[in-house]
């Protein structure tokens, strides 16, 4: 499988972190987003949008972050912990796929981006948006170790990325106990795998 990627997208590092939970290799393709490779026809043909990741297997290609977690637990996962098969858990998963699409990618991400990339965005709502979900994680966390179940699935892969990395634009994310005993769960899982801090060299390649 082939995953194109930029190192230092949230995005693209939850389907890195998935694959690696999942012991499931990938060949990666670096995204050169500062000079504009995203929006070149050829890799158009690939993903319409221009964004990172893009995963192709074979004939399928999934050019969703989300769609790829679920691509790859489904494909890969026999025992179906990490996508479970009941219509009840697999709503509750899909709440949290919304909210990391959602609430943490104009939250956290951006504020991410504000403060380590310079992009062009307003700091302080986003930090207040921020620290609002973080609010709400960090109740729901309060009487379980998991966002849905008794084990990790990918609801937590997808949230963890840009929750992990939240303090680089600005976010008090240790003043929430519950979310950092969370955080280093799943840094203590099996295949665990980190995305790198910020690189002052890749910088103007996430906001291109």
């Amino acid at each position: 499988m082939k995953l194109y990627d930029l190192t230092l997208s949230g995005h693209a590092h939850r389907a890195r972190l998935m694959a690696s939970l999942l012991n499931v290799e990938l060949q990666l393709i670096p995204v050169d987003l500062l000079n504009g490779a995203h929006k070149q026809p050829e890799y158009l043909a690939k993903n319409p949008f221009g964004q990172v990741p893009t995963l192709e297997d074979g004939e399928t290609t999934i050019y969703d972050s989300n769609a790829i977690l679920v691509y790859l637990a489904t494909k890969y996962d026999s025992t179906r912990t990490w996508y479970p098969e009941d219509p009840a858990t697999a709503a509750l998963i899909q709440n949290w796929l919304s909210r990391a699409a959602n609430e943490v990618a104009h939250g956290p991400a951006k504020a991410r981006l504000v403060e380590v990339f310079n992009a062009p965005f307003e700091s302080e709502p986003l930090i207040a948006k921020s620290t609002e979900l973080l609010n709400i994680m960090d109740a729901h966390l309060s009487e379980r170790e998991w966002f849905v179940t008794q084990h990790p699935t990918i609801a937590d892969v997808a949230l963890y990325s840009y929750i992990a990395h939240a303090i680089e634009g600005g976010v008090n994310v240790p003043a929430f106990p519950n979310v950092t005993a969370w955080l280093n769960r799943v840094e203590s899982l099996d295949g665990f795998l980190a995305m790198p801090k910020t690189d002052t060299l890749l910088k103007a390649q996430l906001v291109a």
